[in-house]
Formats: C-alpha cells, sequence, structure tokens
C-alpha cells in the first residue's frame, strides 16, 4: 500500500509538470507576441519623448518675387516677376517636419503687347494685381535639419498647405489704372453672362521646393520656389467670352465708355466679338520665390546676454 501511495505521488507530480509544460508551451507564442508589442511600444513611447525634445520655433521675414501664370502670361515663368517681402513663423515639430505660417505681400502683372502671339497682341489687354496672402504649410525635410546643429545644418525640403489670398485687378488706360472687377468686363451680371462677379478674397493650394541651411549658428538660410493653385481665372480680369456690348454699357450706367474701353481693348469691333473667346476658360497660378533669414528668438537673446 505504501509504495502504491508514493507511485501516485510521483505519478500526479509528473501530469502536473507534464500539465504545466504544455500550457507554458501554448503561451509561449503569446508572450513572445507581447514582449515584441511591449518593445514597439516602448520604441514608439521614447520617440514621441525624444520627437517633443525637439520642439522650437522660428520667426523670420522673406525676400523675392512674384509672377503669375494665365490668359496674358501662359507658360512664361518669372516673367514680369515683381518684388514681394513678407514675414514667416515657422514651428519645428521634429527634425524632420515643420509647420509654417506665412504672410506674403506681393504684385503680379502682365501685357498682350510684350507676347509673341499674334492673337494676344491683337487681343491687347493689360493688368496688375496685389496678391496678399496668408498660408499655413507643413513642410518635410530630406535631412534631418535643426537650427544652429552643426550635425543637422542642410537638408532640401518639399512643402504643402493651404491660403486665402486677395486680389485686385486694374488695367491701365493712358496713364491711369482703374479697378476692373467693378466694371464687370465680362458682362457678369447682365441676361448674356448671369454669372456674379467674381470675389477678390479667394483660396490657394500652396507648395513648393526649397533648401535650408544654417546662415549662423542662430539663423536658418532658406531659398524656396512655391506656386500657388488657385481656383479663380480672374487674378488678371480675364477668363470668359466678350460680352454682349449694349447690355454691359445698361448695365454699367455712368461707367459705360469706361467699361467699354476696358472689356475690348482690341481694334475689332465690340459688336463683331460678341460670345467669342476672350479668355481660356482655365484658372489662374501665382508664384512667390525667394529667400527666407529665420532665428530662433531663444538664441538671440542668449547672445544678446553674452555680452554684458
Amino acid at each position: 500500500m505504501a509504495l502504491a501511495g508514493k507511485i501516485e505521488k510521483k505519478s500526479w507530480k509528473f501530469h502536473t509538470f507534464e500539465s504545466l509544460t504544455v500550457t507554458l508551451r501554448a503561451l509561449f507564442p503569446l508572450i513572445t507576441k507581447m514582449k515584441r508589442l511591449f518593445l514597439v511600444l516602448s520604441s514608439v513611447l521614447l520617440g514621441v519623448v525624444s520627437l517633443s525634445a525637439q520642439k522650437t520655433s522660428e520667426i523670420g521675414i522673406f525676400l523675392g518675387g512674384s509672377f503669375y501664370l494665365g490668359d496674358l502670361n501662359p507658360n512664361g515663368f518669372f516673367k514680369f516677376t515683381q518684388p514681394a517681402y513678407g514675414l514667416i513663423y515657422r514651428y519645428n515639430i521634429n527634425n524632420r517636419f515643420s509647420f509654417r505660417g506665412n504672410v506674403l505681400i506681393g504684385e503680379v502683372t502682365a501685357y498682350d503687347n510684350q507676347s509673341s502671339s499674334a492673337y494676344q497682341q491683337q487681343r491687347n489687354l493689360n493688368f496688375k494685381s496685389p496678391i496678399d496672402e496668408v498660408s499655413g504649410q507643413f513642410e518635410f525635410n530630406f535631412f534631418e535639419y535643426e537650427i544652429g546643429n552643426p550635425k543637422y545644418n542642410f537638408s532640401p525640403y518639399i512643402f504643402g498647405g493651404f491660403g486665402l489670398f486677395r486680389m485686385n485687378p486694374e488695367g491701365k488706360i493712358g496713364d491711369q489704372w482703374v479697378d476692373l472687377q467693378p466694371l464687370h468686363t465680362e458682362g457678369q451680371g447682365t441676361q448674356y453672362n448671369p454669372n456674379a462677379p467674381y470675389h477678390l478674397i479667394q483660396p490657394c493650394i500652396p507648395f513648393g521646393i526649397g533648401i535650408k541651411t544654417n546662415f549662423s549658428p542662430s539663423i536658418c538660410l532658406s531659398i524656396e520656389w512655391g506656386l500657388r493653385k488657385t481656383f479663380t481665372g480672374y487674378i488678371d480680369d480675364v477668363n470668359g467670352v466678350y460680352p454682349n456690348a449694349a447690355q454691359l454699357a445698361e448695365q454699367a450706367g455712368p461707367n459705360a465708355s469706361l467699361a467699354l474701353q476696358m472689356s475690348n481693348r482690341s481694334n475689332i469691333p465690340s459688336a463683331a466679338l460678341t460670345g467669342t473667346q476672350r479668355g481660356n476658360g482655365k484658372d489662374d497660378w501665382y508664384s512667390f520665390a525667394g529667400i527666407m533669414l529665420s532665428f530662433h528668438p531663444k538664441h538671440i537673446v542668449n547672445e544678446c546676454f553674452s555680452y554684458f
């Protein structure tokens, strides 16, 4: 009996050990997966902490030029470029990503009579318009970059975002520039063209490329070129067809003579042009290109105090 009892105890212990081994073997893949998950989560957490530690801000200025692409300048990149300037604020999320806010002021202009196109020379329109833009953009650095850090002191980058801009096209007659939108030069609002007059504040999608480098321990120098996709064809006041002259004159009232002159600057009678193409019907584009100098305020303050 005593021998049988010992055998039963050993058998129970063996089965218990075997069951535990089977259970552990079944749990081993799950434990391995949990270990991997823990390592991944730890890495992500450390990355987030590391990235948050790199957040910095910059303020700066933009100096450069602006031009437009549209009916009076279909494909002349940098043609009729005008001076532009502005202020920027850059928030560096980490060494790769930044958010930037812009306030940019420029002007665009073009003249049909300076085109090589016979059609444009015959049309003989001209315009200029301010371009005042407020936009927000995200930047992506191809290399790690940090202002003031000699290890990460250069990177090409791309950017894209969303913005609003104000325009106000004017046409030149004699020595005077006159506002074109109030004249409804394509008969907006008449029976012939029931479309409402275009708005002077419009959305845009800015995007482009650039390079940035440390100009000094506390100053970043950026050189960039950006295009703006717009949703209007009237930056130049030209987009549709020539209006019915009688209806345009009736709508313009006391400004009838001026409206007719600014609508048709060619030597072809307006009656013969009614309903013919004045513009290409496509949306206009504009561009800002130039340099930016931005600095980290904390670095500047520290340098100033170092002199005392």
